[in-house]
């Protein structure tokens, strides 16, 4: 009888591992997929920049900033990716390209190091 109960158990627990292993799998790709997307805007945000075009930097800075806050997470180099993304907005709102592509870069390469 107690065989039988261990048994239903494990049974029980190895069945849920199972099926909550593709959801917290899925959450975490989820992230990733947003990362990667807020490091390409990043970057093309700085290329716009560096050619002088504030506007084309404020709006890939806008859409990095947008999967950097989607991927959610306390990672360091992500708060502080989102910050500088957040600073690009700003200053290429100005008209200041130059001061858009540095944060653009700084947050290009603070996503790119978000394990």
């Amino acid at each position: 009888m107690m065989r039988r109960i261990l048994s239903s158990a494990l049974l029980v627990l190895g069945g849920s591992v199972l099926v909550s292993l593709p959801v917290l799998t899925s959450s975490a790709l989820a992230g990733d997929k947003h990362v990667a997307e807020a490091v390409e805007h990043a970057r093309g945000a700085a290329s716009h920049g560096k050619e002088g075009h504030a506007d084309a930097c404020v709006q890939h800075a806008e859409e990095a900033l947008k999967h950097a806050t989607a991927a959610g997470g306390k990672n360091p180099h992500l708060l502080e990716g989102v910050k500088h993304l957040t600073e690009a907005v700003k200053h290429g709102k100005a008209g200041h390209a130059e001061a858009c592509t540095e944060h653009a870069d700084g947050a290009a390469t603070h996503l790119a190091e978000v394990k």
